[in-house]
Formats: C-alpha cells, structure tokens, sequence
C-alpha cells in the first residue's frame, strides 16, 4: 500500500481530525522552513504534471523565502496553509497542497511490511463502512412526472465497493423515457466509477480520455466497457446537472459526455479540477497532495483544469432541475 492510498484514508478517518485538533504546534525556525521549501520545490519538479509551472511555483517560494515574506508565521499549520496560497495564486490547481502532519508522516514512515498489510485490510473495512453509511454516494433515485429518471449522486466511489448500487439504480430507471443526473453536489472519487457509469450510455466502444502519469511517464486510454451489469441506456436522453461545486471526477464525466454530445449540461460553470493527485512526503513534518497525472480528450485535447466546464444552458444551480425537467419533457413531447 502506498503513501497516497495512506494519506486517502486518514484523511477520512476520526484519527485524523483528532490528531490534528490535540496537536501542540512548535515554533517554526527559518531553517525549518527553508528545509521544507527546498523539498517541495525538489518534489514539485520530479512529479508535477506541468514542470514549467513546477519551475514558476519552485522560483516563487525560494523568492518569497529570500524575501522574508513567511518570517511572522509562527505555526507549522499556518505556513501549510500560506504554501498551499502560495501555490495556488501561481498554478490554480485545486488538487495542490501543503499539509502540515507530523504524526501520519511518522506513522506511516515506521510501518514494517507486515504492518503495513495488516493496515491496509483494516482501512479498507473502514472506507467500506463509510461509503455504506453514504449508501456509496447514491443520495436519491426516482422517477418524475413524464417518467423522467431522476439520480442525485454525491460521489464517484471505486466501483469494486459501488458497483452493486449503481446496477440497482440504473434498474430501477431502466424503463424511464429520459435520465437526469444531478452532479451539483458531487465533488468526485474514482476515474474507474466515472469509465462504469459512461459505459451505461453508449452502444459502440467509445473513448473517454487519454491519460498521461509524469513520474511514471505513462500514457494510458480510457474506453467504455463493452459489458455492464443491469439495464443500459444507450439511447435515453440524458441531462447532467452542475454547479460550481462540481468537482474533479464528477467534471470528468460531464466534460466527456458534454464533447461526445451525448448529454446536454445546465447548471453553472464547475470547479476546474482535472487532475489526478498523490501524496509525497516532503519532510518529517510536511508532505504534498501533488497532481501528478492528467486527463486529455480525445475530442478537444485538452481538459477542464483551471477553466471548468461550461453548462450548455446557463442557470443558477438551484433552477437546474427544474430546467432539466421542462426540457426533458418538452422534448420527449415533440
């Protein structure tokens, strides 16, 4: 198990948020805080997906540095966060970011092969039951008047945990005229779960995106899979709602459906997350949440990073349904 996969699921556990909240921050020296810059610098050059923008965000804090600009900040916590702006303001990448965690960083840095096997059944019980708490991310299905699907979904979980829920859903909207989906509040998860549910809505083998990892230097496809469990949809109109919330994997999807006019978008303009991210350890103290991957379509070459994805119909998130629904009806009337 990595670090990533590690870091993925603290974050996500009670143990995080309470190591975090009893933590007694030391003061910061200077020379702390150039060690931790001259590794992420070092870090952001070997992994970030854009090594010109490594470049630029590497001369921006050595400058800021060199300039004194982070002398006042006393906490570790608070210089993460400052780095993090700092970052940001340069990049836009939603993905990037410092985190301040000495005690993650230790543990996972004293873990013996064994232990760290152990760990990671023990953590995967503990997603399991919080993706079941969240019923996998599916808040609601239902049929509207005019028979019009109706999925609110909140997260693109691993389909090897979801898969059983969606095929349930997609069953339950098999003889309806029509499908909304409602992404508003779904700010993403699995690249496989966003591949599963697209391969609901075509009937020929599509391509999805083409996916390039720096460190590994690895270009792979993503395709629609020639079999899914349940009723598919190939033919059914399909609208996707969005909002500014809308993020990451949830954008993939409704960047992929949007160029491959396969689903008509309303809503607002999404976050602008596009790419994949890990974890590296920077210091004893630090580590980064690095996007070392991107998604590319085959279609636009290029992707939503920075810009998000534009709805076809502009409305304020809140009137998205209700626009979806009248167009979905209007439509299926002519």
């Amino acid at each position: 198990m990595n670090f990533s996969k590690l870091i993925i699921t603290f974050l996500f556990q009670f143990y995080f948020t309470e190591i975090l909240a009893q933590q007694v921050s030391p003061t910061l020296s200077v020379k702390e805080m150039a060690i931790t810059i001259d590794s992420i610098c070092e870090k952001l050059q070997k992994n970030y997906i854009n090594p010109k923008v490594a470049d630029e965000m590497s001369y921006i804090l050595k400058t800021n540095l060199k300039n004194n600009n982070y002398i006042s900040i006393i906490e570790p916590s608070n210089f993460a966060q400052q780095l993090t702006k700092d970052l940001q303001a340069i990049s836009k990448d939603k993905h990037l970011s410092v985190i301040y965690n000495p005690s993650v960083i230790a543990r996972e840095q004293a873990l013996t092969d064994k232990e760290r096997a152990k760990l990671e059944i023990e953590e995967k019980d503990e997603i399991l039951k919080g993706l079941r708490r969240d019923n996998f991310g599916f808040k609601e299905v239902k049929v509207l008047e005019g028979n019009i699907g109706y999925l609110d979904l909140r997260e693109f979980a691993d389909p090897k945990y979801s898969g059983e829920t969606l095929t349930a859903a997609m069953n339950f909207l098999g003889n309806t005229n029509a499908i909304i989906l409602d992404l508003r509040n779904n700010d993403g998860g699995s690249p496989a779960m966003v591949q599963l549910i697209a391969s609901y809505f075509f009937s020929t083998p599509t391509h999805l995106f083409d996916f390039y990892n720096r460190p590994k230097k690895e270009l792979t496809q993503s395709w629609t899979l020639p079999y899914v469990s349940g009723i598919f949809k190939p033919s059914a109109d399909l609208y996707i709602l969005t909002s500014k919330k809308t993020f990451s994997a949830a954008e993939s999807f409704t960047y992929c459906m949007k160029n491959l006019k396969r689903a008509a978008i309303i809503g607002e303009t999404t976050a602008g997350g596009a790419h994949l991210t890990g974890a590296v350890i920077a210091t004893n103290n630090f580590f980064v949440r690095i996007p070392q991957g991107k998604p590319t379509s085959p279609i636009t070459n290029t992707n939503w990073e920075g810009v998000g994805i534009i709805p076809d119909i502009q409305v304020h998130s809140d009137e998205a349904l209700k626009i979806a629904h009248s167009k979905a009806l209007e439509k299926l009337k002519k």
